[in-house]
């Protein structure tokens, strides 16, 4: 079985494909580019599915599941913020208006990688697709255990360590000079490595059972 673990980053997508106790590392310009190899299931770092109002039941499962970090859970993804308006100001006050939620700027800067995804997603309903949350695999490769931010020296340590041990024996390298001048950082790769994982080994789902779908007909669900 051919997976692939995939995690955006400003100039792309880091991918992580696990081929039998084969692990490679590439680097993509689009999704189109990283979804050219051959494959059986992806698993991506990014909202699939997206109701109109932003809420979706995935998302707040994952955010109490990672307690006391929830925060790490971005919400409200909706299509229209993305397809009616090109400044996060203005897309927030028509959310007001409509008596719905305001996003972050961290989600409104993956609009357009969260777009190019779902274009793909809805052009390809046959392709096993599967959003993943790269938090929720690292929590779970620590025994549940709640870990530092990625961002510190700590946290990027501990996900190392945790890789490691979970069959990435050169995750050191891959976060190191493997990356350099790919414009992808240590975090990127760690985040492709976990969803890889998901993809291939997934331990549950949120929510479980047949997932809710959007107007468009695309399943909402967080696997890990």
């Amino acid at each position: 079985m051919r997976v692939l673990g995939l995690d955006g980053f400003a100039r792309g997508w880091v991918a992580v494909l696990i081929d039998g106790d084969r692990r490679t590392l590439g680097f993509h310009p689009d999704i189109s580019d990283a979804l050219r190899q051959p494959f059986d299931l992806v698993g991506i770092d990014i909202p699939i599915g997206m109701p109109d109002d932003g809420t979706r039941a995935c998302d707040l499962l994952a955010r109490e599941r990672l307690r006391p970090h929830a925060s790490r859970v971005f919400t409200g993804a909706r299509r229209w913020l993305w397809q009616a308006f090109d400044d996060p100001d203005k897309a927030n006050a028509e959310a007001t208006r409509r008596g719905q939620s305001r996003i972050s700027r961290q989600l409104w800067h993956l609009g357009r990688k969260i777009m190019e995804v779902d274009a793909h997603v809805r052009a390809n309903p046959s392709l096993d697709i599967r959003e993943v949350h790269p938090e929720l695999v690292f929590l779970r490769l620590n025994r549940g255990r709640p870990l530092p931010s990625k961002k510190s020296a700590d946290g990027l340590s501990l996900r190392q360590r945790l890789l490691r041990h979970a069959g990435f024996p050169d995750i050191g390298e891959w976060t190191g000079r493997t990356r350099l001048g790919t414009g992808a950082k240590p975090d990127d790769v760690l985040d492709a490595c976990a969803v890889a994982i998901a993809a291939r080994e997934p331990a549950g789902r949120l929510p479980e059972g047949a997932p809710p779908v959007d107007a468009c007909g695309v399943k909402m669900q967080i696997w890990f």
